[in-house]
């Protein structure tokens, strides 16, 4: 088997934000002070000029801002990247460029300004529309600040939106999960991303748990009830935790999903890269810290580490991405993303069918609702002895 260049995406991380989440466990640190947004642009084409040679003559199929909060950067920045940008790489045509952002930091004009530049779908960072809900989450806005948010988009044109909801709460019940879908049905976003507050490693929420998370019981319960509301208003699963009208599904998240491409570029960021020269496929990251990024960006010292994957883990890797799909995959998409033949998974594949986990249909592989069930183990059946 031969190992194909995938579809390119370009991931940039913006480190900032005003105050670090309990919950948050990415790479984002609280600004102090004026933030240094002109040398970081510097600094982000500097990054993508060394990591360009990995790239020559692909096409960026889709661009996502992530953070931290990158709606900190004022428009005019996110331009001068945007610009910068394009004149490296080829980007294709009606590119998917989006931007995250914090109600707490929108401002009237801003949204213009993105749109100018070139940004052409948001993604808010709701987590939830009850105050009570917000404060124990540590969140800077409250319900009418998220819909004000929504709403200076929605003037400044943006027709193509995503909505952030968690679910399982603190002191959240199953009504108040429901008023939530409710309240974010009503702002009529394109896209939202339902999911469920875990208490990740290294954060103040897994060190010192909040009182008041739904039992498992209950989280089964929430989930399930608002599944069938996110279909009932014309939201369309397709991945486990992100919901979609017809055809806005997000181009760049599915990217990842299918084992594409990325360049991962800015403090912290991660990319993978598949090099057609050797059939290889690169994982790089840069330092996390922003002022060591900063410093270092374009040089040797910026990249935090490079790690080849190595076919046996090839398979695993794309299991972790593809088995999130509700739709799962084709075998044929398995050959093409790794270089291996569908040969070497086939006895875990019946493995995980005689369990009752996996669905293999005319060259075709998805999860069954067990398997949904046990997601972790179906994709740890993969992963090399």
């Amino acid at each position: 088997m031969s190992l194909t260049p995938p579809p390119l995406s370009l991931y940039v991380h913006v480190p900032w934000c005003v105050r670090k989440c309990p919950y948050c466990d990415f790479n984002s640190h609280e600004g102090r002070g004026e933030l240094p947004f002109a040398a970081y642009v510097d600094a982000l084409l500097a990054d993508l000029d060394q990591d360009l040679p990995l790239v020559w003559g692909r096409t960026v199929q889709t661009v996502f801002f992530g953070g931290g909060t990158p709606s900190l950067m004022p428009p005019e920045f996110i331009d001068r990247f945007l610009q910068g940008a394009s004149a490296r790489l080829r980007f294709a045509p009606g590119c998917e460029i989006t931007l995250e952002t914090n109600p707490g930091t929108a401002e009237h004009g801003r949204f213009e300004g993105y749109r100018a530049a070139g940004v052409n779908r948001l993604s808010f960072g709701i987590q939830s529309f009850d105050d009570g809900c917000l404060q124990r989450l540590g969140r800077i806005h409250d319900s009418r600040e998220a819909e004000a948010a929504v709403t200076l988009a929605r003037e400044a044109g943006f027709d193509n939106f995503n909505l952030d909801l968690m679910y399982a709460l603190p002191g959240q019940d199953l009504a108040m999960a429901m008023h939530d879908l409710e309240r974010a049905f009503a702002l009529e976003p394109t896209h939202i991303s339902h999911y469920q507050l875990t208490l990740e490693p290294n954060t103040v929420f897994a060190a010192r748990p909040p009182v008041g998370i739904p039992d498992e019981d209950l989280g089964w319960d929430i989930q399930e009830r608002c599944q069938a509301m996110l279909a009932g208003a014309g939201y369309a699963q397709y991945e486990v935790s992100a919901y979609a009208r017809p055809g806005r599904q997000c181009a760049h998240n599915l990217n990842y999903w299918t084992y594409g491409d990325y360049l991962g570029i800015g403090a912290g960021a991660h990319g993978k890269i598949t090099l057609g020269h050797d059939e290889s496929i690169l994982r790089r990251w840069k330092h996390k810290h922003p002022t060591r990024y900063l410093a270092d960006a374009g040089t040797p010292a910026a990249i935090g580490g490079d790690e080849v994957v190595a076919p046996g883990r090839r398979p695993f890797e794309f299991m972790l991405n593809a088995l999130r799909l509700v739709d799962g995959f084709a075998l044929g998409l398995f050959e093409q993303r790794t270089g291996l033949p569908a040969a070497v998974i086939e006895p875990i594949l019946a493995e995980a069918t005689g369990r009752g986990w996996l669905q293999v249909e005319d060259g075709h592989v998805r999860l069954t609702e067990l398997g949904r069930r046990f997601t972790n183990d179906v994709v740890a059946l993969f992963l090399e002895g």
